[in-house]
């Protein structure tokens, strides 16, 4: 008795996928297809423009690089300074708080030499300060 035949499959080929995008929404005018980028590949700088309101972005990029991530690296760097332009004293820089000097966590929590004042409006001053 012979075995039964096996039926044939041909061989899959590779699946296309979609190419990435390369013209964007603009984040500060909000118009769609835009913003376009270039991509000096020999220099190393990525560059987004937008046709509408002007606003340029440019960042450092390597081979492997493609237009969709100097898009993104520029809706990051948006939102940082978005972020830090958020915050209850205005403007303030996140480096700043990194140069400066770090204490332990002992020198910071320290009740014995607690010459820290506090002010501002609805602060009321303690009644039995000695």
């Amino acid at each position: 008795m012979g075995k039964r035949k096996k039926s044939s499959r041909k061989p899959q080929g590779k699946k296309k996928s979609d190419p990435l995008p390369t013209i964007f929404t603009c984040l500060f005018c909000n118009h769609e297809k835009s913003v376009t980028v270039d991509m000096n590949k020999k220099s190393g700088v990525g560059e987004l423009e937008c046709k509408v309101c002007a606003q340029r972005f440019q960042c450092s990029i390597n081979y492997l690089s493609a237009p969709v991530d100097v898009y993104s690296e520029w809706v990051d760097a948006a939102d940082a300074v978005a972020k830090d332009n958020d915050g209850p004293g205005g403007p303030t820089s996140s480096s700043a708080y990194h140069r400066g000097a770090k204490q332990s966590a002992a020198g910071r929590y320290d009740d014995d030499e607690d010459d820290r004042g506090y002010e501002g409006e609805g602060i009321v001053q303690d009644d039995d300060e000695d």
